[in-house]
């Protein structure tokens, strides 16, 4: 996989061992039971200490073990003999099959499982398009019974952040809308000013692009930061725009200098804002990586949202003013006439 170094696994190639697998009805048909077959086998190899030897107030354990020199090789273990209840001889070779492989050096679990774990650096691409290739390679092969893949370490806990996010994102917006329903004494038009958000993240990837910057948890918690920072053009405009209106200026007239008054503020402010960003955006060494892209995907959308929240938020205001005049929810404008 293209970006992965240093890829390593927790099992490697390991030691060479004798595998004894043992047929239970043969056994059972000689006479022999498998307690007296695994205790004899672990005798010949680990030894047995049950037997002891005094010497005055000294006890010294005597372990009893097969010879080295008989079970150098598979053709001697194979000829391991074993005495059943009626006193038969029995060679381990006629119940069971002995073979020579290898077994890992360590067993590992994980949930009670075994498990095998695989391990790898990823360098000079996404994090997160290396691990939807690697899963889009995974997914299609067959597994054996009883197996299944989990992925974990920057991915498992980038998908953590992500769900974070989200949840974070979704409760700002409805605390944002309520404290502005309670400011304005309306529920309506609390949700022209929320339209100015969406209108930021337009902003905020064409930057991240453009400077080349991935989307992780930290460009996301800059996109979370916009929810607060682009919200105020769109309320300088309602809320001045309200005001004029309470004063008897028709709709279209009250929006109007409502956009062109607040242009200078709302510009002023993002200019200010965007200044104090660049610094971190063009921020170089160690840790500024992250940095980066919180600060571009936060430039972007301060940029979009000034530019697009004047033209779409007043836009907006109208078609739910019109909205509610026509749904009897809003109150109807004055007219003078002029003779």
């Amino acid at each position: 996989m293209p970006g992965c170094v240093e890829i390593g696994s927790t099992v490697e190639g390991g030691n060479p061992e004798v595998k004894v697998e043992v047929n239970r009805q043969r056994m059972a048909d000689f006479g022999l039971a498998m307690a007296q077959v695994g205790l004899t086998l672990q005798t010949a190899f680990s030894g047995n200490t049950d037997a002891k030897y005094r010497d005055g107030d000294f006890e010294y354990p005597i372990r009893i073990a097969l010879d080295a020199f008989d079970r150098r090789s598979v053709e001697d273990i194979k000829s391991l003999s074993f005495v059943n209840p009626l006193g038969s001889t029995v060679y381990l070779k006629q119940f069971a099959d002995v073979r020579q492989g290898t077994a890992p050096t360590r067993l590992e679990r994980r949930d009670r499982s075994t498990s095998l774990l695989l391990t790898a650096q990823v360098i000079g691409r996404p994090n997160g398009t290396v691990t939807r290739e690697i899963i889009k390679r995974l997914d299609p092969l067959p597994l054996p019974p009883g197996t299944q893949i989990k992925y974990g370490g920057d991915y498992k806990r980038q998908q953590q952040g992500i769900g974070t996010l989200g949840f974070a994102l979704w409760a700002s917006l409805v605390f944002v809308y309520l404290i502005m329903v309670a400011l304005y004494d309306n529920w309506i038009y609390p949700l022209v000013v929320l339209v100015s958000i969406p209108l930021s993240v337009i902003g905020a990837f064409l930057a991240m692009a453009l400077a080349s910057e991935n989307l992780t948890v930290f460009t996301g918690l800059g996109l979370l930061m916009l929810i607060g920072l682009v919200g105020k053009n769109a309320i300088l405009v309602v809320d001045f725009a309200n005001q004029l209106r309470e004063q008897g200026v028709g709709l279209r007239d009250a929006l109007l200098q409502a956009t062109k008054l607040r242009f200078r503020p709302v510009l002023m402010t993002n200019i200010a804002m965007v200044i104090g960003l660049l610094p971190i955006a063009f921020a170089q060494g160690s840790g500024a990586d992250w940095k980066n892209g919180l600060a571009w995907a936060i430039i972007g959308g301060l940029n979009s949202s000034m530019f697009l929240s004047l033209i779409v938020v007043p836009v907006v205001y109208w078609m739910f003013d019109r909205a509610m005049e026509k749904l009897g929810m809003g109150k109807r404008e004055k007219v003078d006439l002029v003779e």
